[in-house]
């Protein structure tokens, strides 16, 4: 046999005994080390055990507590059931969804649509219809400009104002949420979330005419300046109209003022009549001419 192959041969033997005994090495001193034990630390959590509507109050069988890692605990989220019982829900809360304090309101402050108001605010309903409103195109959660259209106090006329801009809808109806089909809601009356001040200007524009509802883009956030409306701008352009006969009527009339009205000026002398005089021989007179009746001239002795 060849040297040269014996030689290439027992290196390689060589080799592969050195790699074989550093792998056989490595692979005893990992599976000999004594393995640490994961340890995870669990805690409570409090979950639904149905889907909870808005203004619901919770009740026991309503929440359950599962365990859950430390890592994996919703921040404001509650481990005792205790905690949750009587408190009314103010954000929809979905099947096995972990109770959060954000999405629950104070114990005792009431059910329905009061939770929903928050501190400071105020919520004020107002009748709608299919033809003048918005009944059957409204959502909980949408944005309206409200609109009333009358007759102001010493006014041209008939006119449309924006009185209330970017109102949140907090309930259609009785309804504060949408059907399970995501439907728009009919209904005769509309409720939105508004300051004192605005529940003032609402209620009163709804006493002194007739209000509107307009849908606006729940991002547009913009407040426009408008300056109404009248009725003469309809058919003529012309912004203000002149009173009627009947107003003019009902207006006091002015007192007439007395002028002072000079005399007449004094009739102008007569002129003097005109003098002749006539000399004959030693005898000297004085006649007066002018003119009679007939327009001839006369001569007094």
């Amino acid at each position: 046999m060849d040297r040269r192959f014996l030689t290439v041969l027992g290196v390689s033997l060589v080799f592969a005994l050195v790699v074989s005994s550093i792998f056989y090495q490595m692979t005893s001193r990992s599976s000999g080390a004594p393995k640490k034990a994961d340890r995870t630390e669990m805690r409570d959590l409090v979950v639904s055990t149905q889907p909870l509507a808005v203004g619901t109050s919770i009740k026991p069988p309503n929440v359950k507590v599962v365990k859950v890692s430390s890592e994996s605990f919703p921040k404001g989220a509650f481990s005792k059931v205790e905690e949750v019982i009587d408190r009314p829900v103010i954000s929809n809360i979905l099947l096995e969804e972990a109770i959060l304090e954000g999405r629950l309101a104070a114990r005792g402050s009431g059910l329905g649509l009061a939770p929903v108001i928050p501190v400071g605010m105020r919520a004020v309903t107002v009748a709608v219809n299919e033809v003048i409103g918005l009944a059957g195109f409204v959502l909980p959660g949408m944005r309206v400009d409200v609109l009333v259209t009358g007759t102001p106090p010493g006014g041209p006329g008939r006119m449309t104002s924006t009185v209330l801009q970017n109102m949140l809808v907090l309930s259609a109806g009785q309804a504060m949420q949408a059907d399970a089909r995501g439907q728009p809601i009919s209904a005769p009356t509309v409720t939105l979330l508004v300051t004192p001040d605005q529940a003032e200007t609402l209620t009163l524009a709804g006493a002194e005419g007739r209000i509107q509802l307009v849908l606006r883009n729940g991002g547009d956030q913009t407040i426009e300046r408008t300056s109404g409306r009248v009725a003469g701008e309809l058919y003529s352009g012309v912004r203000k109209q002149q009173p009627d006969s009947s107003e003019a009527a009902r207006r006091p009339r002015p007192k007439p003022v007395a002028v002072a009205v000079a005399p007449p000026p004094p009739p102008p002398k007569p002129a003097p009549p005109d003098e002749v005089m006539v000399i004959r021989g030693t005898i000297k007179t004085v006649e007066v001419v002018g003119l009679n009746r007939s327009g001839e001239t006369r001569k007094n002795p």
